[in-house]
């Protein structure tokens, strides 16, 4: 599974019409930033300084937190009136509140809300800013190397080359980069490569970088061919006009052989810094993530009106169905500014000609099958329960089509406006296997990613097959996915966890689809100032 999508998210807030609470002069307002991932456990992440005699403050100092997609980050920014120089603030007069989730914050360029009393009403005018920004270089370089006239290390067969890239620290030379290896091959062309520009030379174009060219060898002890020093800035420039040569040494052999000249040259064609977008670029870009519910209505489920059916619904109010409508929903909502969220069923007869139907809207409007929020997606499921029948077969492609449909209408744009991702919730077997997984395929070219969410105790083998985490998906006739969009999670596994939980892993894996989808497009955030090339919508 891939990893957490974790960034620093750096928050600047400021103030407008704030209470007056000194006489004689006016408040003394400080900022306090509180956080609550998991129930109703909240900490202190930080404080602003104070600023004296302003209602309408501009906080210098920032907030500066970890950014994870795949949970509900519920964030309080608590303002008071600072009159004593105690840490606790219960002496202080308090201003307002603001609270909202980190999400709500980088998915709009600037978040502005009234400040809220302790008993939810106005702070009289007070109006809170937070503005996000992503800390971090993510500028990255693109090589293109090969070598000519290497010394041959080997008895049998010729060197097996490859590159190391150091960059000079405090404490010495850090590894940044190993090519592969370019077996037999004494003028070797390594495929293309990038090197994070933070990692070649922490940003700085004249810090030394060091390259080594080695002779692989089994067991690791690979022999030296040469050494060369340069920097980023003659490396840039040399390979914009022609590419940049250098003679490997090798210090051992030169010392030895008086009419040593080198070891062979190494020749940098490319050396370009280019900047890679990031999942906050595009969301703080404009970039709208468009959710879309498919629910499992098949026979396998059971009678929804039998306390064993899935889609019984307890005394509480719950079944795995909502609970994970519930999960995601509350995370992917921050991130589409609408809230209008398409619902459909499949797998059941519905009136009035009791047709089963395999993409139905929830709420029977095929011409607006939009629900408002979650909220609206869990009252049209529970309105559409007892008016249908539960039938079969366990069909996904329709389902899938459909979205692939509008995903296609986008993509039409040619720009990183819009991502779908669609929530499949199911309990049982795929009898459309084949249709499914020629779906899949299709659909890994275009900008959207599939959660399926697997309740109950049936064999879920066949979704472990569409989550490409052991390899990559193929069609029927042997088509492979361009890259993984399908993420697929038993909701047994979480049965006793906080619902976060479930988020959390069924989410982690969406803002790298998102980031390789534009990437591989080669489309820029939407309101980014990289040049697009009017012609065919791909960055110059």
């Amino acid at each position: 599974m891939a990893t957490a999508c974790v960034s620093k998210v750096e928050l600047t807030v400021s103030c407008e019409n704030l209470l007056d609470m000194d006489v004689g002069s006016k408040s003394d307002p400080l900022c306090v930033l509180l956080m609550n991932t998991s129930g109703n456990q909240w900490f202190e992440v930080d404080r602003t300084e104070r600023v004296k005699n302003c209602l309408n403050p501009k906080f210098a100092k920032k907030f500066v937190v970890d950014y994870h997609f795949e949970i509900v980050q519920k964030l309080r920014f608590a303002v008071y009136d600072i009159d004593n120089k105690t840490i606790d603030l219960s002496d202080d007069d308090f201003l307002g509140e603001l609270e909202c989730s980190l999400g709500q914050i980088v998915s709009s360029s600037r978040l502005s809300r009234p400040l809220l009393l302790k008993n939810k009403k106005p702070a009289g005018k007070g109006v809170i800013m937070i503005s996000a920004e992503e800390i971090k270089d993510n500028r990255v370089v693109n090589f293109e190397v090969e070598a000519r006239k290497l010394d041959n290390k080997d008895f049998f067969g010729k060197s097996d080359p490859f590159l190391e890239f150091y960059r000079q620290t405090e404490t010495g030379w850090q590894l940044a980069h190993r090519t592969e290896v370019v077996k037999n091959n004494l003028n070797p062309c390594w495929r293309p490569f990038k090197i994070p520009l933070r990692s070649l030379c922490a940003g700085d174009m004249e810090k030394p970088i060091k390259v080594e060219c080695h002779d692989y060898d089994n067991d690791g002890s690979h022999d030296l061919i040469g050494i060369f020093e340069t920097n980023m800035k003659r490396l840039e420039a040399a390979s914009r006009s022609a590419p940049a040569e250098f003679e490997c040494i090798n210090s051992k052999k030169k010392q030895k052989k008086k009419s040593y000249k080198n070891s062979g040259v190494v020749s940098v064609k490319v050396c370009q810094i280019t900047r890679e977008y990031t999942f906050l670029d595009y969301i703080m870009g404009g970039c709208q993530i468009n959710f879309t519910v498919g629910i499992d209505f098949t026979g396998s489920n059971g009678d929804p009106r039998s306390p064993d059916s899935l889609h019984y619904i307890s005394p509480q109010g719950v079944n795995e169905y909502l609970s994970a409508i519930w999960s995601v929903g509350l995370v992917v909502q921050d991130y589409d500014s609408d809230k209008m969220f398409p619902a459909f069923g499949f797998g059941a007869q519905i009136p009035p000609s009791w047709q089963v139907s395999h993409e139905f809207p929830l709420n029977f409007n095929p011409t607006n099958p939009f629900c408002a929020g979650v909220e609206g997606v869990i009252e049209a499921y529970r309105m559409c329960l007892p008016q249908v029948k539960l039938y079969g077969p366990t069909n996904f492609a329709p389902i899938i089509n459909h979205m692939a449909r509008f995903a296609q209408q986008a993509l039409q744009q040619k720009t990183a406006s819009q991502y779908f991702v669609l929530l499949i919730i199911t309990d049982g077997v795929i009898t459309d296997m084949d249709q499914t997984r020629g779906a899949i395929v299709a659909a890994s070219r275009l900008p959207m990613s599939i959660i399926i969410v697997g309740v109950g105790k049936a064999d879920f083998t066949d979704m472990e097959i569409l989550d490409g985490d052991d390899g990559r998906l193929k069609s029927v006739t042997g088509e492979p996915a361009v890259r993984d969009i399908v993420q697929f999670v038993p909701f047994r596994k979480f049965q006793n966890s906080p619902k976060e939980e479930l988020a959390k892993c069924v989410l982690a894996e969406v803002p790298g689809q998102v980031v390789t989808f534009f990437n591989m497009m080669k489309y820029p955030p939407p309101n980014s100032n990289t040049p697009v090339d009017a012609s065919n919508g791909v960055k110059n």
